[in-house]
């Protein structure tokens, strides 16, 4: 049978289907939806060059890649490419032909070198290798089980400060996106990104169908947001935290941990049982608040990069 390599087609929901299944299985500890995917796609900045691509064999979805330009880079041709595929499905040439097509469209569109994150297999990381790519950093995938685990008790605001959600923030989120732009610059990575875009923001993040502004918690000092963990869910039982973050003026006062704390507690309440997050893997004191959460290590990723030419 034939692998062949197309773009998913988002107003047909087998595709977006299959895509989702072949990430859930492949990469357990991230939190997709046919609806996440489709929104992604269809929102994605023009700047972007975003592509879903999937690899399908006699009918069926085996693999699957999103591609495209870091458009919020403070240096221009910083493309992605991370592709998955089904692990009962490897050895058929489909993560070969999705790279393939990956590069060939970032070249096309003026990317200048590729990041990938790769899982920390052998099997995997020699797949990369072979195709002239690069070690750089690594980050670790956390669960902790919210269900049958210990949550530290909440915890009263020091004075100045009270504990919010993103849902007080309806009529004007402003606030969070000036918060969420400021805490990305410092946040770990081999691609600088600065937040200016607020719409693109709104679409991305704000009206994004996994984003819960129920759960996602903001600390503020004396009326300003100064702290916040962001929250998704996948509609079921599970939840992630996709950034936990502090003001620059705010740090080292635990005001993050008491954000995520009531996070955390909020999606408990709620009815969730398993929390995911993701940290890099030099990002001690992140690493350190999510051990004291109970977070452990379900999995790390490598990432890999190779100029394109």
């Amino acid at each position: 049978m034939t692998v062949i390599v197309r773009d998913l087609r988002p107003d047909v929901r087998s595709d977006a289907e299959g895509f989702a299944r072949v990430r859930q299985l492949a990469l357990p500890y991230m939190l997709y939806t046919p609806e996440s995917l489709v929104h992604d796609l269809t929102h994605a900045h023009p700047d972007a060059r975003f592509r879903l691509l999937i690899a399908e064999e006699d009918g069926e979805v085996i693999g699957t890649a999103q591609v495209g330009v870091a458009h919020e880079s403070t240096e221009p041709g910083q493309g992605f490419a991370n592709v998955y595929v089904h692990p009962e499905r490897t050895g058929r040439g489909a993560g070969t032909l999705l790279v393939r097509s990956a590069e060939a469209h970032l070249s096309a569109v003026g990317g200048s070198t590729l990041f990938t994150w790769v899982l920390d297999a052998p099997s995997n990381r020699a797949f990369a290798e072979r195709r002239g790519y690069t070690a750089s950093r690594s980050s670790h995938f956390l669960r902790l089980d919210l269900a049958h685990g210990a949550l530290p008790p909440p915890r009263t605001p020091p004075p100045g400060a009270e504990l919010r959600t993103a849902a007080d923030f309806a009529d004007d989120p402003r606030p969070l996106f000036d918060l969420d732009a400021e805490t990305i610059r410092d946040e770990p990575s081999d691609i600088d990104f600065e937040f200016a875009d607020y719409e693109a923001w709104l679409d991305e993040t704000w009206r994004h169908p996994l984003f819960s502004r129920e759960l996602t918690s903001v600390v503020l000092v004396d009326g300003r947001p100064a702290a916040f963990s962001s929250a998704r869910t996948d509609g079921g039982t599970r939840y992630g935290t996709i950034m936990t973050g502090t003001a620059r003026a705010f740090r080292g006062r635990g005001l993050a941990k008491l954000a995520k704390n009531d996070s955390l507690h909020r999606a408990r309440a709620a009815g969730h049982t398993e929390a995911f997050t993701g940290n890099d893997s030099g990002n001690g004191p992140m690493l350190a608040i999510n051990k004291w959460f109970g977070y452990e290590i379900c999995a790390t990723e490598v990432r890999y990069v190779r100029e394109l030419g």
